[in-house]
């Protein structure tokens, strides 16, 4: 089975198993490690499992020979988080980047930049793919662009799906992204210009409180999307996956859950950003979960979940 294979509905039909337990908790003394972009085996030129996520240290990658247990290989850069890792005419490496995580309460600014290279190992110097530009991507004095999500058209221009805005989770103490956005641009390293408008919002779909970040695929029919919507109850925040279905990837309808909060353990309260890919091995999805809520005493680790069979 492949996604790509599937119509939206048929993609909507499927419920996703999480694993019971992480395969990749935080590095000390970070207490997150989150936003996994992943390539299985068969992308690779060394034939293992490889995966990209981000600390408090910076943006770290990871190698595997089975996608579950994790080694890591290397720090690609610091101050840089929620990457995704691209095929084309080697490898593009995209991320957002910012002048630091600490110390907590300063004005946030950062920007999408990708580096390129050919072995997983080098890439090159960063190119700047797109900075705070439209009244939405800012919030007082924070401007924030991030969660790039990189998709080539079939007429072959590419989109540059992203998050914007910064959106303050009272019982978390720190900030999730409001909107999501689209650019476009003529290859994967741009230049990108954004719409003006953002696409998907607070109150749209299954967000109450933020946007979150999307991660948008091609299928049979049209385009699917996987958001993590951020919702606020009235006295606690939340994120789950949801799937979203679209027959342009600009309009976007609600399909179904995939994979929400489990009240308990390592995802008792949040299920964040993810990255989902077809694999020889079938369809899979790499996530970060959160167990609590403030920043002080809540810890992300990265877990991975599988269509049943």
């Amino acid at each position: 089975m492949r996604l790509v294979d599937l119509s939206r509905q048929q993609v909507a039909d499927l419920r996703w198993i999480a694993e019971p337990d992480p395969v990749l908790d935080p590095p000390f003394p970070s207490p997150v490690i989150a936003d996994p972009t992943f390539l299985p085996p068969e992308s690779t030129p060394t034939g293992d499992w490889r995966l990209w996520a981000h600390s408090l240290l910076g943006l770290h990658a990871y190698r595997s020979d089975d996608g579950r247990s994790w080694d890591r290989v290397a720090t690609v850069t610091r101050n840089a988080l929620r990457a995704q890792i691209v095929v084309h005419d080697g490898f593009l490496l995209a991320y957002e980047k910012t002048r630091s995580f600490i110390p907590f309460g300063v004005p946030w600014s950062s920007h999408i930049e990708a580096r390129t290279g050919t072995d997983l190992e080098k890439w090159s110097q960063p190119v700047t793919l797109l900075s705070p530009s439209q009244p939405w991507h800012i919030r007082g004095r924070s401007a924030a662009v991030s969660n790039p999500c990189l998709v080539p058209m079939p007429d072959g221009h590419w989109r540059l799906y992203y998050s914007a805005g910064l959106t303050r989770l009272p019982d978390c103490g720190f900030d999730e992204p409001t909107y999501i956005g689209v650019a476009r641009g003529p290859g994967p390293l741009g230049p990108f210009e954004a719409e003006p408008q953002p696409m998907l919002g607070p109150d749209d779909g299954p967000a109450s409180l933020a946007a979150g970040a999307v991660k948008v695929l091609a299928v049979a029919d049209g385009w699917i999307g996987f958001q993590n919507a951020i919702t606020w109850d009235g006295q606690h925040s939340g994120s789950e996956i949801w799937l979203l279905g679209s027959h342009d990837g600009l309009s976007w309808d609600v399909l179904a859950p995939v994979l929400q909060p489990t009240g308990s353990g390592w995802m008792a309260t949040h299920i964040y950003a993810l990255d989902v890919r077809d694999t020889a091995d079938g369809p899979r999805m790499y996530f970060n979960a959160r167990d609590g809520y403030h920043w002080l005493r809540g810890r992300e680790r990265i877990g991975v979940a599988f269509p049943a069979v």
